[in-house]
């Protein structure tokens, strides 16, 4: 039976690890964060995996939000540490404008409180409904709807240029 329930899991993971570790990296806003925060649902998720093994994904994304949201709540007691030096960015392939935007939100992202953050991304990059993510996060319907008008709301403040431009391909209102 241990060789089965390894067998599938090995399997989960190498289908759906990729898109898992996007969703933590965009939870976490940096590749090391996401990894610890993927590993430690996964293992979360081997332990039950025979409860579920037939609806995994769900299982895992929930853990990864959850775990994410309580690791902002417990460093939210710590003081940050300034550095003198900012390590150097890596190069990208993108134009030095996608770039500058890209980082402009990654960073608008960070500044939003872990609720209204985590709404957003189970909303946009998820591309999940207000019922939907309401039930992951374990509220109503209408807290969703309010997080997300706010997380916007701040969003555009912070990033008032970028945000919601009709020339911009791929950012609708």
């Amino acid at each position: 039976m241990t060789e089965v329930v390894d067998g599938e899991f090995t399997t989960f993971v190498n289908e759906r690890g990729p898109a898992l570790l996007r969703v933590a990296y965009a939870l976490t806003g940096n590749q090391h964060g996401a990894e610890d925060l993927l590993q430690n649902a996964l293992a979360k998720a081997y332990v039950r995996w025979p409860r579920i093994r037939g609806d995994a994904e769900p299982y895992v994304r929930k853990i990864l939000y959850h775990d994410q949201v309580s690791g902002w709540r417990r460093r939210s007691r710590r003081a940050e540490v300034p550095v003198e030096v900012l390590p150097e960015p890596s190069p990208d392939r993108d134009s030095g404008q996608e770039t500058e935007l890209r980082m402009l939100l990654r960073d608008a992202l960070r500044a939003l409180p872990p609720r209204q953050r985590a709404v957003l991304i189970l909303r946009y990059l998820e591309d999940l409904s207000v019922d939907q993510t309401a039930t992951l996060l374990g509220c109503r319907p209408g807290t969703v709807a309010s997080q997300t008008a706010k997380a916007l709301a701040k969003l555009r403040h912070l990033v008032p240029d970028s945000v919601d431009r009709p020339d911009r391909p791929g950012v609708t209102r």
